[in-house]
């Protein structure tokens, strides 16, 4: 991050006069007002600051406020080798008629075990345990590795007025415009230099010329994951989000949603609840092959959810063909298409849910969700045949 040398004696001067209030939040804010000059540099100075200063002590009443909530949490319990090789072929038939079994047998809350519904432990029902392969139960997802998830699910919308970072990605998406030639559409803008030009060829009689405009030819679908393993990126994707919402520069705009992968129907809202929900055929039939269509996910599911037919997340949601399939086809629908990960690209091969990013990638052009991955994608779309 470019600094210069009169902007860094401005900081020391204002840490002089105290204007950090002896504060390390204080120091974060003051120098990010003196030295960062673009809002380019925000992450770069973000990451920074978080490698010089982790470690630095959190305030008395945080850490007892932790150390609190961890007295109070079940300690962590992990499967043994042998007990995970065991999981390894998990048959959804026969989770389902355990799962109801444990319903009609169990009278009593349970946490810790390897067989009730709970939490913790290695049960393959319940939510916040070790089981590699199992069905969660409510609760937050902990090690997401859940092949299904018997719960009502309320994702969370995408918020349309987040600012931080959303100028970064506004210019880098001004990039895919694409202007009609001065050959189509009806003339319908004044030429004010031809106009001029004959004007007074006239002897200063106004004789007004039109001509065509040209005009953004470019369609855009923007697909997002929403919900469960997105979370921790519903900032990141809300700036991309709010950015879209913001460009007036596209002839179509459209926004759908999925969770984890795409099946036989896409959703017109964050809940991905029925009532919002399109067959993925019609999704097809309504879109062009011309669109430019880019999909925000974290590609990062078990491998099930994928690569077979029912194997979807979702406990009451039963798909008949594999994920993979559906992402073929909307590959060979469109000509133009590239996945936005908001995974670092350098923990797409240790991450969690490798298998599936390195699947995803096979199918489509995959780029990490940062201005610079966004403007690579942006370059890609406009060469993609």
């Amino acid at each position: 991050m470019p600094v210069t040398i009169t902007e860094w004696m401005m900081l020391m001067e204002a840490l002089s006069r105290g204007m950090a209030h002896s504060s390390l939040t204080g120091f974060y804010y003051l120098a990010r007002a003196v030295l960062v000059k673009s809002e380019t540099y925000y992450d770069r100075y973000d990451l920074a600051f978080y490698n010089y200063f982790r470690g630095v002590e959190t305030p008395p009443e945080l850490t007892e406020r932790v150390l609190e909530w961890l007295e109070n949490a079940l300690p962590p319990q992990y499967l043994t080798p042998e007990e995970r090789e065991q999981f390894n072929e998990w048959d959804l038939d026969e989770l389902r008629r355990r799962l109801e079994e444990r319903l009609q047998e169990q009278t009593e809350q349970h946490h810790g075990g390897d067989k009730w519904i709970g939490t913790g432990g290695t049960s393959p029902f319940g939510h916040s345990g070790r089981h590699p392969g199992g069905i969660r139960i409510e609760g937050d997802s902990v090690n997401k590795s859940a092949v299904k998830v018997a719960a009502e699910r309320q994702f969370k919308g995408f918020r349309s007025d987040s600012t931080i970072g959303v100028r970064q990605f506004e210019v880098a998406l001004r990039k895919l415009r694409q202007l009609s030639t001065k050959i189509e559409g009806p003339r319908d803008e004044l030429d004010i230099d031809e106009t001029i030009q004959e004007t007074g060829q006239k002897g200063g009689v106004l004789h007004m010329v039109w001509t065509r405009g040209r005009k953004n030819m470019v369609k855009v679908a923007l697909l997002m994951d929403s919900g469960g393993s997105m979370e921790p990126y519903m900032r990141l994707c809300s700036q991309l989000f709010t950015a879209m919402n913001r460009s007036s520069h596209f002839k179509d705009l459209r926004f759908f949603y999925f969770h984890n992968c795409i099946y036989q129907h896409i959703y017109t809202e964050p809940t991905c609840r029925m009532d919002s929900a399109i067959r993925t055929e019609d999704f097809f039939r309504n879109l062009d092959p011309d669109y430019k269509v880019l999909i925000v996910g974290d590609a990062a599911m078990a491998p099930p959810e994928l690569v077979r037919p029912g194997g979807s997340i979702d406990y009451y949601y039963h798909n008949d063909e594999a994920g993979i399939t559906w992402l073929q086809r909307i590959a060979g629908h469109f000509s133009h298409v590239v996945w936005l990960n908001p995974i670092p690209s350098t923990f797409w091969d240790t991450t969690t849910g490798n298998y599936t990013i390195s699947l995803v990638r096979k199918v489509f052009p995959m780029y990490p969700l940062t201005v610079e991955g966004l403007e690579e994608a942006i370059n890609k779309l406009k060469v993609q045949k």
